[in-house]
């Protein structure tokens, strides 16, 4: 495997907003495919640049950038900033997406989404360009939806002490913290306020328009759930993955256990040190549309929050799929 290193890019979303990000290009391999790796909330691009490195040296062509507000495409100051999550997906995915498309034609077209970065692609109106998906604990933080044994906790963290500060602060100080990067206001109260129903966050005459924008997706996903994952967890996934709703999505549940290790959690999977394990894994599908882990599926008695109840579908085959 070569190891690739990233060229600086930048890209000009649809209303003028700029975004830094950097293209991962293999050379003398063949080209396999294009993938945007969209990151979690508060996690800046360059966490993952080792596994964008990885896939490269795998013969694809990698795009990882910043959502506005983060990282290289932070503005001078956040203190007031109303970006919000269907931004990140409306403009700064569709963004990314176009950009690809302009300068990368050949090959299947495929996202890598953690944690929210699974869930906003739904939002872009390009996404029906989409060929194939891997999310990583995608979901779009309903606090009903977290670990039962952790709820409170989280509670507190991220749906009480973060909104008061981004109130008194003018933006969120996840920095200062060690609470993952500062994020601009509208990003901290749409993670704060979240409902049930993702759409019902937005005005309702959007709401139609939204729905339409997730229905849109024709992409195979493989939707990837970690026993340990406090945040995404099987509840969590498929609520998120309901708005899919003309995808093909497959779940999969993994546990530290499978890697020989006590906690994986939220993050760990993008760290380098499963290079061996899950990156390598990760390969048969975003290569061939193949499910490595075809034993793994959620079992049929994940149920949802029984205090929340959704309506869920039973994800288990798709195209491509062994």
């Amino acid at each position: 495997m070569l190891e690739m290193e990233g060229k600086p890019i930048g890209i000009i979303c649809r209303d003028g907003v700029p975004l830094g990000g950097h293209l991962w290009a293999s050379k003398g391999i063949r080209h396999c495919g294009t993938v945007i790796i969209n990151p979690a909330t508060g996690v800046l691009a360059r966490y993952y640049h080792p596994y964008a490195r990885f896939l490269a040296g795998y013969g694809f062509t990698v795009l990882t950038y910043d959502y506005r507000g983060i990282g290289q495409s932070r503005p001078a100051t956040l203190r007031g900033s109303n970006y919000r999550w269907a931004d990140w997906g409306e403009q700064d995915f569709a963004a990314a997406l176009g950009f690809l498309h302009a300068h990368v034609l050949d090959g299947p077209t495929l996202v890598v989404g953690h944690s929210i970065g699974g869930f906003l692609p739904g939002f872009a109106p390009n996404a029906p360009l989409i060929d194939r998906m891997l999310t990583v604990g995608a979901q779009y933080a309903y606090w009903r939806d977290y670990a039962r044994t952790k709820r409170l906790h989280l509670l507190l963290k991220w749906h009480v002490v973060m909104p008061l500060l981004t109130a008194v602060c003018g933006y969120f100080p996840g920095r200062a913290l060690g609470w993952l990067e500062d994020l601009p206001a509208g990003i901290a109260r749409d993670w704060s306020f979240r409902r049930a129903r993702m759409e019902l966050a937005h005005p309702r005459k959007d709401r139609p328009d939204v729905l339409q924008r997730f229905a849109a997706v024709t992409a195979d996903i493989l939707a990837i759930g970690v026993a340990d994952d406090d945040i995404g967890t099987p509840q969590a996934i498929r609520r998120a993955l309901e708005y899919y709703e003309n995808a093909s999505p497959v779940e999969v549940a993994l546990s530290p256990a499978d890697f020989g290790l006590d906690r994986i959690g939220h993050f760990s999977l993008f760290h380098k040190r499963h290079a061996a394990d899950f990156w390598l894994d990760s390969l048969l599908w975003l290569r061939d549309g193949i499910n490595p882990w075809p034993d793994k599926q959620f079992g049929a008695d994940v149920q949802a929050n029984e205090d929340e109840p959704f309506s869920s579908r039973c994800y288990i085959s798709a195209k491509g799929m062994m």
